[in-house]
């Protein structure tokens, strides 16, 4: 009779580890096969380059990734080497030697994980063999003309094939598990069942395809989940062998994850399955050594953008920059899937109310969506050149002033500051004036874009008449395609543009995690999200009051559109209230969320997936401990016990409140960060029963 292992998680530090100290060393090999393997195309490859440090720290030398093999990552990121493990060598080996091209290497990222990489082209020759065994494994027919699809099978037969190669090699251990990461890497999964091979399958999927395409089509989604004809909808968007590989991959697996609640209700419903384990998304969090060092990141960065701001409203800047906010909404160009409509017709709204209330603040929103352009407009750049020459017309003349005024001083005198600047240098300085008028409005867009009569955003900022006025309270900049510290632009990357603005504003309709807020969260930036987005249902499952810790929640499920619509002009409206120490003391506490989103915290959620795969597999070797599953409840940032940051928009009768009036509201930070502290510091304690009893194939499904 074999030795039946129990699997449960103790917490070391935070950190997961193994009940028994023996159990991943050399009897236990994980995989995790993605497209996105060092192929960054979506969120995807967040997840997986984030997660691989503590997955490494969790199996070390036994943790390997498998992915497409592309020459240009492979370069910049991969450094090939040969396998130590002799087993995997012979599989690696066996496929070279049937003319398969086979790279193995470390990945060059944080906590260095060994890669498996597949040249899809090199086997390619194979497809029409292996479209006719997918055939006879699920029914499932793939066109020739859909590349991603026979891509995708290629990659999912070379993983399959590498499987049987290593599995054939033991006869009771090691065993494997592996973890395919959506339906491009589901043809694996599929083939691995159906050649009945000895492993623990786990399938997750970020996103469903359908529900992408609905939503994209704006379908009232969320309350006609029930009410789809799938086949039908699936056929008349041409995908239904797309979502059959993916339904398929579903079903096979022994253990179904999602990355969200949300996501897990609308996959029961598209998918037909409801999922084993909600497996949040976290991200790798470094914590500043020195308090607060987040917030001067914050200003120095937001200098960095006030100067293009100067440049680009150059002859309008009649708004003062101390005064101004930056918003931002960041992402992938799917106008209504990612709020862009909800977010436009709000900044409509708070134009409307900061002009009737005559507030002194001025807002600027930057959309950083990429789309298909001709690259930057002549004006954008005309502007950031003519501040330059005003910046380099200033430092002159003031280096000559600055000489006379020391020849001065060294004399013993008092210089006359009239005669201080002679006609030269206030003919110098007239025609700096000068060169600053334009007879053009600030550019709404800093890229010439191809089809921008028919571009969405583009054609609501026509609607709503943000054209850039000088009445206008809210200021609108499309900036069509990623940030680069390269660019001639906003020299800025990404990461560097989020500290310095005071607000993401992200309000999608379709949303299945949601990485821009939780990117902004642990850089201690205040974001928008909604109840539709797994990062949203995540917070407000933690949070007591989202809104006091900088995470304004929209209800986009509950309510009509108009409604959310309303809701998010009054987030928007109450955040440009705030003062300044309300918008520092709300920073502080967004920061301190962060804890709730590291890997360290989330990375249970994995390990559960896994070891319920194992029980599932292998129930004469694995069982599972009865309180095995993560449980959150119990574990919410209570609210805060000072005065919450945001006011109310009867707060003040006159918007031209003091800055400082404020200051003797009660807040003590060192003891509100120790309260959350204590809140996260053990946030699963998992015991050990006294005794183990067996428990059945299945039993702990959730």
């Amino acid at each position: 009779m074999p030795l039946v292992r129990s699997l449960s998680m103790t917490s070391l530090n935070g950190l997961p580890q193994w009940e028994d100290e023996d159990l991943p060393v050399e009897d236990l090999l994980l995989f995790e096969v993605a497209w996105e393997v060092t192929n960054k195309v979506g969120g995807i490859y967040t997840v997986i380059q984030t997660k691989a440090k503590i997955t490494t720290d969790e199996w070390g030398e036994n943790y390997f990734l498998i992915g497409p093999y592309f020459e240009h990552n492979v370069k910049t990121q991969v450094e090939v080497c040969e396998p130590l493990n002799p087993a995997i060598k012979k599989a690696v080996d066996t496929l070279k030697g049937q003319g398969c091209q086979v790279f193995f290497g470390r990945w060059l990222i944080e906590g260095s994980p060994y890669v498996i990489l597949f040249d899809i082209g090199s086997a390619a020759w194979n497809l029409d063999r292996w479209k006719g065994e997918f055939w006879d494994a699920c029914n499932i027919g793939i066109p020739f003309n859909d590349r991603e699809a026979n891509d995708a099978l290629i990659f999912g037969s070379l993983t399959a094939w590498f499987f049987k190669e290593l599995t054939s090699q033991f006869d009771d251990k090691p065993n494997l598990i592996a973890h395919f990461h959506e339906w491009q890497a589901g043809a694996g999964l599929i083939l691995s069942r159906f050649r009945k091979l000895p492993v623990a399958t786990v399938f997750t999927t970020h996103a469903t395809l359908l529900g992408r395409y609905l939503c994209a089509a704006s379908i009232d989604f969320y309350n006609k989940l029930d009410q789809f004809d799938i086949d039908k909808e699936a056929g008349e968007r041409e995908i239904y062998h797309r979502y059959c590989m993916e339904r398929a991959s579903v079903h096979c697996a022994h253990v179904f994850t999602t990355v969200s609640q949300i996501t897990a209700i609308e996959a029961e419903h598209m998918l037909k399955r409801k999922a084993d384990v909600v497996t949040p998304n976290g991200l790798n969090i470094k914590k500043f050594s020195a308090m607060h060092e987040f917030q001067n990141l914050h200003a120095m960065y937001k200098a960095r953008i006030q100067e293009f701001v100067r440049g680009h409203f150059y002859g309008h800047l009649d708004f003062n920059l101390a005064r101004t906010l930056f918003f931002f909404i960041a992402g992938r160009y799917e106008y209504s899937n990612k709020g862009a409509d909800l977010f436009l017709e709000a900044l409509s709204r708070l134009n409307f109310l900061l002009r009737v209330h005559r507030s002194d603040v001025t807002v600027v929103v930057f959309f950083i969506m990429p789309a298909k352009t001709n690259n930057f407009n002549v004006e954008t750049l005309k502007g950031q050149a003519v501040r330059k020459q005003l910046w380099d017309t200033a430092q002159c003349v003031k280096e000559k002033f600055g000489k006379k005024l020391y020849d001065a001083l060294l004399k013993g005198e008092i210089p006359d500051l009239n005669k201080i600047l002679d006609r030269d240098d206030v003919t110098i300085m007239k025609r700096a004036i000068f060169s600053t008028q334009r007879q053009s409005l600030p550019p709404v867009t800093t890229h010439n874009m191809i089809d921008d009569s028919n571009d969405p955003i583009l054609s609501t900022i026509r609607r709503i008449g943000l054209f850039n006025n000088r009445t206008d309270r809210v200021k609108v900049i499309l900036h069509p395609e990623f940030l680069s510290s390269t660019s001639p632009l906003l020299p800025m990357d990404y990461e560097d543009f989020v500290r310095g603005c005071h607000l993401g504003v992200f309000p999608s309709y379709y949303e299945p995690w949601g990485y821009t807020p939780a990117e902004c969260t642990v850089m201690g930036i205040p974001s928008v999200t909604t109840n539709l987005s797994g990062f949203g249902c995540f917070m407000q499952e933690h949070v007591a009051d989202p809104a006091a810790y900088g995470i304004y929640i929209v209800d986009r499920r509950y309510r009509s559109p108009d409604e959310s619509c309303n809701q998010l002009t009054q987030f928007l409206y109450g955040f440009c209230q705030q003062s300044r120490r309300q918008r520092i003391i709300q920073r502080n506490r967004t920061e301190r969320l962060s804890d709730l989103l590291d890997w360290r915290y989330l990375g249970r959620y994995y390990m559960h997936a896994r070891h319920l795969a194992l029980s599932r597999t292998f129930p004469d070797k694995f069982e599972m401990e009865p309180n095995a599953p993560p449980k959150t409840e119990g574990f919410r940032y209570p609210r805060p016990s000072s005065v919450p940051p945001s006011p109310s928009v009867s707060q003040h009768s006159s918007p031209h409140h003091s800055e400082d009036e404020d200051e003797d509201e009660r807040y003590d930070e060192d003891e509100e960060a120790e309260r959350d502290r204590q809140n996260i510091k053990s946030p699963l304690s998992l015991g050990v029963l006294p005794q183990r009893k067996k428990k059945q194939h299945g039993e702990y499904r959730n």
